[in-house]
């Protein structure tokens, strides 16, 4: 059995961090400002003392905010269950990032639609 060296000791973290966290806000947050959102990736220190948390949401940009600050109250909570669960040295403090990476994709696809209509509408001899 090869053991593939470039998945580090830190990326194993993270993505259990990530798995661990999901499941934590998924089952145990009951903040209704969090609501549904989905941890797309945690960046880990070196020293393990910091994880950005990515994250998206359903709930839209407008209450981008409101889920903003209850994660931020929650990071307390979250970190305690986390150490409970996990078994590094030190548990992170966890710092919460918006991810647009979705939204900027729903909006590309949006626009290329777009495009295509208007070609196809100035060429109707266009076809797929």
């Amino acid at each position: 059995m090869t053991i593939n060296k470039s998945f580090s000791r830190r990326d194993r973290v993270s993505e259990q961090i990530r798995r661990e966290l999901a499941e934590l806000i998924r089952t145990e947050l009951k903040d209704p400002r969090v609501g549904m959102i989905s941890i797309t990736d945690v960046e880990v220190t070196a020293d393990y003392a910091h994880a950005k948390v990515f994250f998206s949401t359903l709930a839209g940009s407008e209450n981008l905010p409101e889920v903003m600050t209850g994660l931020q109250k929650a990071s307390g909570f979250l970190r305690r269950e986390l150490g409970k669960r996990i078994s590094i040295h030190m548990t992170p403090q966890l710092h919460f990032v918006f991810d647009q990476s979705l939204e900027r994709g729903a909006d590309l696809s949006k626009l290329i639609q777009e495009a295509v209509a208007i070609s196809k509408a100035a060429d109707p001899d266009l076809d797929d």
